[in-house]
């Protein structure tokens, strides 16, 4: 897969808006789990607007974001001002590039949603082994989503996701898009994919869910538009239109505008460089 810069045209300034956040007890995991007091780089791979990187900035001395989108990396940096986190900076570049960039040996690297974009993972999991310091990790987070049951629901409509996804196939057509083509598919789990590695071995740690996560109308509407496959360089002049139905659709299923939201648990596929 040659990358596409266009698979997130556009997309950038509805990020942090639209996707639901991680645990609220991502980085407490994270910092348990590894025995991290303040000390050592992260580098962030994948970082997009700086998620990950900036709610884990306080537990290392500076943090590295990685990115090949300039869009993603400006909203890294304007997001960071906007938090104070001063330890934080940003390099545009793919994953299969770190060998290249001069860093420093890590103690963490973290990948938020953002390993599957890689040509070839495990070779990018191997260069990730290389660069680490002794005794270093790499930690792959995602969303559980649908893996766990649902909470407790709140009265409150859910997203209608298959709805808008019939909506998006309506304009874009049956195959999901990505960028000028479509998304890399594999069914391999993350343990799997880091045995293959020069790790050989990993753990799974997960942060508990967000059960009482409501939002907004904007914020389903930026969410869906941060998406590869519904990004609005997509839709070409029929974007307005697009909207102002996604609109109409959601609030037929939720006159009030307010939606509960179960990404599921976070999960953090942990594996760690000998000493």
């Amino acid at each position: 897969m040659t990358y596409d810069p266009t698979i997130y045209l556009g997309a950038a300034p509805h990020y942090v808006n639209g996707r639901p956040p991680y645990s609220a007890a991502l980085a407490d995991t994270v910092r348990d789990e590894l025995g991290l007091d303040g000390h050592g780089l992260l580098v962030d791979v994948g970082c997009g607007p700086g998620i990950v990187a900036l709610g884990l900035a306080h537990l290392f001395d500076a943090v590295i974001g990685v990115d090949p989108d300039a869009g993603m990396l400006a909203e890294a940096e304007r997001h960071a001002q906007v938090r104070g986190v001063t330890n934080a900076s940003w390099r545009q570049a793919r994953a299969e590039e770190l060998s290249t960039l001069g860093l420093p040996p890590p103690r963490l690297v973290t990948f938020g949603q953002s390993i599957h974009w890689t040509t070839d993972r495990v070779a990018v999991v191997d260069a990730v082994h290389e660069l680490l310091a002794p005794g270093g990790s790499i930690a792959l987070i995602a969303h559980a989503g649908g893996a766990r049951p649902f909470p407790v629901t709140l009265d409150v409509p859910t997203i209608p996701h298959k709805q808008v996804e019939a909506l998006v196939r309506h304009y874009l057509g049956p195959r999901r898009r990505a960028g000028q083509g479509f998304p890399p598919v594999s069914d391999e789990r993350f343990v799997d994919m880091l045995e293959r590695s020069r790790f050989g071995t990993s753990r799974t740690v997960s942060a508990p869910g967000r059960p009482d996560l409501v939002r907004d109308l904007d914020s389903v509407v930026d969410g869906f538009f941060s998406m590869s496959w519904a990004a609005p360089h997509l839709f070409g002049d029929r974007r307005d239109e697009f909207e102002a139905e996604l609109r109409a659709l959601l609030l037929e299923h939720a006159p009030e505008a307010r939606f509960w939201d179960w990404p599921g648990d976070t999960d953090i596929v942990i594996a760690t460089k000998p000493t």
